[in-house]
């Protein structure tokens, strides 16, 4: 009963660390993107969300393994990590992969998604480049986490119990699936627009 009550304890304070950022993220973007159109302010929200957690929670993460590993470690953050160590017991321990992956997601990853943020306020003429970089980037991270574990019979992945299976892995892993999808099909709407406009201009000036 005991430990129960402290998995159930561990699992709120991780979920509402995730839930504060998530909110901090969302009212920066949705601040910063005043005057835009929705699909421009649901960007800015994920975005500015997107550099928090790269920065905050896979920054604590990076340093983490560096030092030592998740599992002799305490506080706040290595608190949230060792909680989502019990869906994927990497995370506890210095994995060579993860800790590659996450050093890019970290620095190159959290970098982009500031430079978009500050592409779409500015209306930069990059912000679509950096937009599909970012993307890409996001969605090549995520198949490098899983693909090596997959290819071996994901034997560090707790699949047994509802939470960590489709709150942490599923969920968690999901949403950096989704939004890169729908920001690469917006960047992708907006440029087959341009490409159009410049094509009836064409036609209009021969």
């Amino acid at each position: 009963m005991g430990a129960a009550a402290e998995l159930g304890a561990a699992a709120r304070g991780s979920l509402l660390l995730c839930a504060a950022l998530l909110a901090g993220g969302c009212a920066l973007g949705l601040r910063l993107g005043r005057g835009r159109g929705s699909a421009d302010r649901g960007a800015l929200a994920w975005l500015c969300y997107d550099a928090l957690v790269h920065f905050v929670l896979e920054g604590a993460f990076v340093y983490l393994a560096l030092v030592g590993n998740v599992a002799d470690s305490s506080g706040l953050l290595a608190s949230l990590w060792k909680e989502y160590g019990q869906a994927d017991a990497r995370w506890l321990y210095f994995d060579p992969n993860l800790v590659a992956v996450e050093l890019l997601t970290v620095f190159l990853d959290g970098s982009l998604a500031l430079f978009l943020v500050y592409a779409i306020v500015k209306e930069k003429c990059y912000r679509h480049f950096i937009q599909i970089t970012l993307c890409v980037c996001e969605l090549y991270g995520g198949w490098m986490t899983f693909s090596p574990e997959w290819l071996t019979g994901s034997p560090n992945l707790n699949t047994s119990n509802w939470l960590y299976f489709w709150v942490y892995l599923v969920f968690f892993n999901g949403v950096w699936v989704l939004a890169p999808g729908l920001l690469l099909y917006q960047s992708w709407v907006e440029l087959r627009k341009m490409h159009d406009r410049e094509t009836c201009l064409g036609k209009k000036l021969h």
